[in-house]
């Protein structure tokens, strides 16, 4: 999974305005985050459609906050520059929920 650099929501936009993506917001010090991120290879191959991008809440705060994460982990889904869904709440999230909101995303 590659890393978002440190950037701002006009930059972001720019960065998945053409295919799919899965933006992953997380930080080394939540243990919720750290519960999900065994499962994320498993969860990538199973959605090989999507690029999975880790967004580290620490580096991107003014980022998150421009988006309106304020919970981590967070998934947010784009298709070609679009927000097709959002999975953003503090709660900790099973591998089961985050395929399902995947599921459940829009298909073209």
């Amino acid at each position: 999974m590659e890393e978002l650099p440190v950037m701002n929501q006009a930059q972001l936009q720019a960065q998945v305005s053409d295919g799919k993506y899965i933006l992953f917001f997380t930080a080394d010090w939540c243990p919720d985050c750290n519960f999900i991120k065994p499962a994320m290879p498993a969860i990538e191959s199973e959605f090989p459609e999507y690029t999975f991008i880790k967004v580290d809440r620490d580096d991107n705060i003014d980022l998150c906050k421009e988006l309106d994460v304020f919970g981590i982990p967070s998934f947010i889904a784009y298709d070609h520059g679009k927000e097709t869904g959002r999975l953003v709440n503090k709660a900790r999230k099973t591998q089961t929920e985050v395929e399902d909101f995947i599921k459940g995303l829009p298909t073209d």
